[in-house]
């Protein structure tokens, strides 16, 4: 098996170059956290990437990872919509109700849940329609579909289709957003009064699905991608003058975690792809490489920060840019919450250890 390149500088890394697309890696450096740019380059390259499952995995997240690498805020809108068509495929596939996806449109995926507020669904004529408030919508405003969970019946939840842009959708005024990562990526709720839905799979689909811990496993690939991002900026500082011994020895600390983190989000990749990761044993891969990675990305931010100090942050952009959007997009993570989950699953399941 090849070795990752974990540590490649960025002019080394070789991106995938579609038709007319130009290459991936350049072209998301230079979204440069722009919103607007990153939603161009996810309507570009979303349909281009493989399926999780089609065997290439391992190719949609590792692209998915140099993305992440060259700018956060491309990979966080490409995972978003990329995955909304992935799921839309699944569904077509084999989910009832199944329908192809539009890869014209910009998707987002709205499956949070919020204290105080829901989406319900209700059958009107031949369809459905979606009332009330759905929470930690990213972009809402500048989407044009979206797969949004609803509750139907009683304890039930349902993926459904939506147009954004129809006039029974309102997208509620950002409050109190005073977020320093991916600052141009917000999220604000969604009011719905009467919305149009299709149905997109039965009733707990979206949820019981393969693709949903895949998915789940996408996002790490983009964390592990801003984590090597933060640490060629070390790399760098170590070719510009000699390291002393300690610098060096975060540096090797570094490339070790962000190798094995590789590792393993490779070995889950071919999981994925021979049908060890379908079911519970899906939702067990997806939690320890969540938790491997999110502490790949803790360690990697804290030793460049003891390394380099607080030089970089203050004086280089792009890297202080680069932490601060690491920091927040990893907190998707629920940390020791999701390590108790994983303790809990564990209890039900024979030790491999």
């Amino acid at each position: 098996m090849n070795s990752p390149p974990a540590l490649l500088a960025p002019e080394e890394s070789v991106g995938h170059r579609g038709a007319g697309a130009g290459d991936e890696v350049e072209w998301a450096a230079a979204v440069a956290g722009s919103a607007d740019r990153a939603l161009d380059f996810a309507l570009d390259v979303g349909w281009r990437l493989p399926r999780p499952g089609s065997g290439r995995t391992a190719e949609r997240w590792r692209r998915l990872r140099d993305v992440a690498a060259a700018d956060l805020t491309a990979a966080r809108v490409l995972e978003a919509h990329a995955d909304a068509l992935a799921i839309l495929a699944e569904a077509a596939d084999g989910g009832p109700g199944g329908v192809a996806g539009d890869g014209h449109r910009r998707w987002g995926v709205f499956a949070a849940e919020g204290p105080g507020v829901r989406v319900c669904a209700e059958p009107a004529g031949d369809g459905w329609v979606l009332r009330g408030t759905k929470p930690w919508c990213s972009l809402a405003g500048r989407l044009d579909r979206a797969l949004i969970t609803a509750h139907v019946g009683p304890g039930g939840r349902r993926l459904f289709s939506i147009d954004l842009t129809d006039p029974r959708v309102t997208v509620a005024p950002v409050d109190g957003w005073v977020a320093r990562g991916l600052t141009e990526v917000t999220s604000t709720s969604i009011r719905l009064d009467g919305c149009p839905a299709r149905p997109i799979g039965g009733t707990g689909w979206y949820l019981d699905r393969p693709g949903f811990a895949w998915g789940g496993l996408g996002v790490a690939a983009c964390w592990l991608g801003g984590a090597i991002g933060v640490a060629r900026t070390l790399r760098a500082a170590g070719r510009e003058r000699e390291p002393d011994q300690v610098a060096l020895a975060h540096l090797g600390a570094v490339d070790t975690a962000l190798f094995a983190a590789d590792a393993v989000l490779r070995d889950a990749a071919a999981a994925v792809d021979d049908g060890r990761a379908d079911g519970p044993a899906g939702a067990l891969w997806a939690a320890r490489v969540r938790a491997v990675v999110a502490d790949t990305v803790e360690t990697v931010v804290t030793r460049v920060g003891h390394a380099l100090g607080p030089a970089p942050l203050a004086f280089d952009a792009a890297h202080a840019r680069r932490v601060a959007d690491l920091q927040l997009y990893v907190r998707q993570h629920h940390a020791e919450r999701d390590a108790a989950r994983l303790g809990d699953r564990l209890l039900d399941l024979p030790a491999w250890w």
